[in-house]
């Protein structure tokens, strides 16, 4: 155990909300590895059992890790609530979904004997988590892992690690053997630490581009280890012909601005078509004008609440001034309500004319709009990004939506729909920037155990038909 304490703040009242040691990486992937060959000799059902506790514990304590995820997070309680639902939710969709994923299959092949198809799991599998969802996202992942028989070390975010140690506390009740799971708490240094060490079987990292590509830089040498990377996006609204102008803002606020715009689904850039520009502008600014924002407990309960610290407020107001001095002409301005704070008002720019629009994705509720002269040309907008996370068409025909789908590069399209609030029994991933072709949620037991082939028989049986010498 180091020396070195970690404290988490409230973003909203910058009061101390957790506080706890560092601990040793080398002492808690040695228990891992202690702990992981009794788990994977476990039953499948036991296994199974034990998360379905783990959901019980969960939502006996729904309401604390509830205020826990608000307190740390700065998101509003209500919000805070839809995500321990989505904790406990997780767990028979993972369930089923490994059933599915990694069923046993068996071929009776006659005279041939059986051919089998069984899944092994990797091992030790290091979990990052995020500070935007501190409980569902590595959640999303320690489950299906421990279902599929690995020892799990989940690195929560230095900014939310007393939500990680609330969850540890439901696996700890439930009957979960010591070390199975464990929790390090510590910044960076611990991440990096993990990612490097020899006895981890598996990285699954959830956060920005630039810390993926870094993860995976690291263990380009190690094919032998697994990584699954779940990163960001500059993700696309495009909005086409439609009569409910009304509903559309509705989908447009839903995903620009949900979780202060600090998911990584959110819809960065508003692609309109130069036919709906105006009607949806004129309902669209006055709606985001509307937005509540405020502390996580207050009440009425605000639709936002604050970015997740100041350097991160900073961060998203400087990209505004960024974007207006390249020639972006702000439809909305964005405000710091509290300078002492995190707390900023949504943004919106018309940025159709800068000439070079920034690829990157600007974590928090800033919206671009993008004017486009016709769908086709929305199209090609939306692919002009590296990242390929989330994208969704508003408005048009089943054969506008079509041809949307065949042509927009992106993990998750959706039509009428936000960009965010992707389902947990769907796949969950990207491509270019947003991830490295293993897509979570539905598809995580996909990366938690790997598939071992098998030809078998009762007993042995074969000769040697062509080649051998003719006795003498």
């Amino acid at each position: 155990m180091s020396e070195t304490e970690l404290v988490s703040y409230s973003p909203a009242t910058g009061e101390e909300v957790w506080r706890g040691l560092h601990d040793d990486v080398g002492e808690a992937v040695s228990r891992s590895r202690r702990a992981w060959p009794a788990w994977a000799a476990t039953s499948q059902g036991q296994r199974i059992e034990l998360a379905r506790r783990f959901a019980n514990e969960v939502r006996t304590d729904a309401e604390d890790i509830a205020v826990q995820i608000a307190k740390e997070t700065g998101k509003p309680l209500w919000e805070a609530r839809t995500e321990v639902d989505a904790v406990i939710g997780k767990i028979e969709i993972s369930i089923q979904a490994y059933a599915e994923r990694t069923g046993r299959k068996k071929r009776d092949g006659a005279l041939q004997g059986i051919t089998a198809v069984r899944h092994k799991p990797h091992g030790v599998m290091a979990v990052l988590g995020p500070y935007n969802f501190p409980a569902h996202l590595p959640n999303g992942h320690m489950v299906p892992a421990l279902i599929a028989g690995n020892t799990v070390l989940l690195k929560p975010s230095e900014k939310a690690p007393g939500v990680a140690m609330a969850l540890l506390e439901c696996w700890k009740r439930c009957g979960l053997p010591e070390d199975v799971v464990q929790v390090v708490i510590g910044g960076p240094e611990e991440g990096a630490a993990l990612v490097a060490h020899p006895g981890v079987d598996g990285v699954l990292f959830t956060g920005s581009a630039q810390t993926g590509i870094a993860i995976n830089r690291k263990l380009a040498s190690n094919p032998g280890k697994i990584v699954a990377l779940e990163m960001g996006g500059n993700n696309p609204i495009v909005v086409t012909d439609t009569p409910l102008i009304t509903d559309a803002c509705a989908l447009i606020i839903q995903s620009a601005f949900t979780t202060a715009g600090q998911r990584c689904t959110a819809a960065r850039r508003l692609v309109v078509v130069d036919s709906m520009y105006d009607p949806l502008m004129a309902e669209l600014i006055p709606l985001a004008r509307k937005i509540h924002v405020d502390e996580p407990f207050a009440d009425p309960q605000p639709f936002m609440g604050s970015v997740i610290d100041n350097e991160a407020a900073e961060g998203i107001t400087e990209s505004f001034v960024t974007l207006m001095t390249a020639g972006g002409k702000p439809l909305l301005p964005m405000r710091r309500l509290k300078p002492q704070e995190p707390f900023v008002t949504p943004g919106i720019l018309d940025t159709t004319d800068i000439p070079d629009r920034p690829d990157i994705e600007l974590f928090g509720p800033l919206l671009q709009v993008i004017r486009v002269p016709d769908l086709d040309a929305g199209i090609a907008e939306a692919n002009n990004t590296r990242f390929g996370l989330s994208a969704s068409l508003i408005g048009g025909s089943p054969d506008d939506y079509s041809r949307f789908w065949a042509n927009t590069r992106a993990g998750i399209i959706n039509w009428n729909r936000p960009t965010n609030g992707a389902s947990s029994a769907s796949p969950f991933g990207g491509i270019g920037l947003s991830g490295n072709h293993r897509p979570a949620a539905y598809y995580a037991a996909d990366y938690c155990a790997y598939p071992v082939s098998s030809n078998e028989m009762e007993q042995p049986r074969a000769n040697i038909a062509i080649g051998l010498k003719k006795d003498n």
